[in-house]
């Protein structure tokens, strides 16, 4: 029987600061999990709900404050992973429901997670080798028939040229 191995990796809270913006959530940071990889670079672990240019398996730069918190500083190296948001709309097909937007995104097998049941918006990790064209079609879908909007946090070249 193999041995479970506990990973020696550093888990930290890195932060991100941002100008809120109009008609959104009123939040100007947002604490996203990563695991150092240096002294000040750590690789982003989740999905941002709200950070823009940014995505799961990127490293970013960071400082830490008086208080101990990390503050990020810069992305040193992009995954090549997407950052898509969805937000389902009430009055829509799928109502406030997130796991429907899960449902209908499943066939490309992303990652994502729910902001809350007050406010179900969707953050997506499309990975690198995702099937960004058939991803697209699908997200312009779904707004074109009134089932969400949705935004993209962090896109690739590969993401815009599909």
């Amino acid at each position: 029987m193999m041995g479970f191995v506990e990973s020696t990796a550093e888990k930290i809270k890195v932060w991100f600061r941002f100008v809120p913006r109009e008609d959104w959530l009123p939040q100007d940071t947002e604490g996203l999990w990563a695991t150092k990889v240096g002294d000040d670079t750590a690789c982003v672990q989740n999905v941002p709900f709200l950070q823009d240019g940014v995505a799961e398996g990127d490293v970013v730069q960071y400082r830490t404050d008086s208080e101990g918190l990390h503050w990020a500083v810069g992305r040193v190296s992009a995954s090549g992973n997407c950052t898509i948001r969805v937000l389902p709309v009430p009055s829509g097909p799928l109502g406030r429901n997130a796991a429907a937007v899960h449902q209908r995104l499943s066939p490309f097998g992303l990652g994502g997670e729910v902001f809350s049941a007050d406010f179900p918006m969707v953050a997506f990790n499309a990975p690198a080798d995702a099937d960004f064209t058939g991803i697209k079609a699908l997200l312009e879908h779904g707004e074109e028939d009134g089932w969400w909007h949705y935004e993209v946090g962090c896109g690739t070249d590969a993401w815009w040229n599909a």
